[in-house]
Formats: structure tokens, sequence, C-alpha cells
């Protein structure tokens, strides 16, 4: 059986898949074509089904999962980690309303979270998330939401923070932020999902013990060529999430529901 997989470029979805990329764990009697893809990419590619296994945000999830199955494993989920406001002046938060917002994907979790957290904002700009900077450099927009490796630079590239998501959503909740997710398409059958959780289990403890290895992998495709910052973005949202969601990731994950259907962001 091929079973097409995708997953993004960032540094925590390379190092959980590697060994599966590299050939040194397989699943008997399937293949695996593998695609990488930004996250909204592939948000947008799961809203079509066009792929059997997928990396994808949780807000997209949260708008198919009638299709999609969510795994156990391979979360990015965790404390510390959420998507950060940032601009190049100061901004209050009574500001944000008012303010041009380039975010990094209409159905990303930092969407979702940004909307929970200032629902007057309209005046949005969607955007790669490697191109945020770029746009509030040029004055293109006014405060941006950043996720993966940008939130270890924004700093010492001249930004600054004016709300971290992450521990306003902990604040508020008392759960790690639930960002990303992988899901398995309704079409695979109910016989391989099990298989494909201990798969991917094992795939985070291969990279785990085999880091070297896997760095010069992630390298290809990582945007922070780094080493610390690499290893650093890795711990982060790599975490004992990914290897379970365990209750308190599932609780999360209703929670997000929950919020986002009071909010009447998502019906």
């Amino acid at each position: 059986m091929r079973l097409t997989l995708g997953y993004s470029p960032c540094p925590n979805d390379t190092f959980m898949f590697y060994a599966l990329a590299s050939g040194s764990l397989s699943l008997p009697g399937c293949t695996f074509d593998v695609h990488l893809y930004d996250v909204e990419t592939l948000n947008r590619m799961a809203l079509e089904q066009k792929l059997d296994i997928t990396k994808l945000s949780f807000y997209a999830w949260l708008n198919v999962k009638n299709r999609y199955r969510l795994l156990e494993n391979g979360a990015a989920l965790g404390y510390g980690c959420g998507p950060v406001v940032i601009s190049k002046k100061a901004l209050k938060v009574s500001d944000i309303p008012s303010c041009r917002v380039v975010l990094p994907g209409e159905w990303t979790t930092a969407h979702l979270l940004f909307q929970l957290w200032a629902p007057g904002a309209k005046n949005k700009i969607f955007m790669s998330y490697d191109r945020i900077f770029d746009l509030l450099t040029e004055g293109s927009a006014d405060c941006g939401v950043i996720i993966h490796e940008s939130r270890f630079t924004f700093k010492q590239a001249g930004f600054q923070a004016i709300m971290d998501l992450g521990a306003w959503w902990e604040d508020e909740t008392g759960l790690p932020v639930p960002l990303g997710c992988i899901a398995a398409n309704n079409r695979i059958s109910d016989a391989l999902v099990n298989p494909l959780n201990t798969l991917i289990a094992q795939s985070i403890t291969y990279a785990h013990a085999h880091t070297e290895e896997a760095l010069s992998y992630i390298r290809e495709y990582a945007q922070e060529m780094e080493e610390d910052i690499l290893k650093k973005h890795i711990r982060t949202f790599v975490n004992r999430f990914s290897l379970g969601l365990g209750e308190t990731g599932r609780a999360a994950v209703a929670k997000l529901e929950q919020m986002a259907r009071q909010a009447g962001i998502i019906t």
C-alpha cells in the first residue's frame, strides 16, 4: 500500500519524521510518498483531503475532524511554545483592533488564538510565516503573529513582544497550547491506525537517539541554520505530548474547540 505523508519543513517535523524519510524505519506492507509543505499549505490540502496522513494545525483539524482522525503521536503541543504577537514599535493591547495584522495563515492555530484574544481585530493579512518579519520591517503591517523558530529570533531581529498568545492561553485555561497535530484520512483502514501511531513514536525515539544524524536532514529545510536555535526549536516543540496526547493533551484540544465554538469562530 502506498500512502501519502505530508509534514512541514520546520525542524520539529523534520526531526520527528527523519527516520521515515531516510528509510531507517518502515511499516511492513506500506510505502510512504513524503511531501513537505508549509503548514498553511498542508491545512488547505487537508480541507481538500489530498493526503492520507498529514501534519496540520489544530484549527484546521477542527474543521476536518469528520474526515481526518487525530493520531495520538506527533503533535506540537505544550507549555511555553505558543505564537507571539510582535511589532517594530511599542503598541498597547488597546491598539490592536485598529492595527494591520499579518498572520501565518488563515487556518493556523495562531490565527485561531489571535481571534480568541483580539476578536475586534479585522484588518488581517495572511502571509507565509517566514515573510512576517519582512512585512513588519517594510511597514506593510503594524504587528504580526509569529510561529516556529521566529519566536526564538524576533528580539535579535529588532522586534518586541506585545502578547505571548501561548502564555495568554495557559493563563486562561491552565492547559498546554495545542498547535499542530498529525491526522489520518478516514479512507485509511482502522487496522492501520495503531501501527501508524507506533511508527511515529518509534520515529521520534529514533531521532532522539540519532540527533546528529537527523540534523543533516533538518538543515536541508530549516529557515534558521544556527545549531543552538535548531536544537532549542526541537526541544520546545518535540516534547512529552509528541509521544502521546494523553488526558491533558486531549483536554487542551477539547477546550480549544469549546472556546472556538463559543466565540462563533467554528460552528
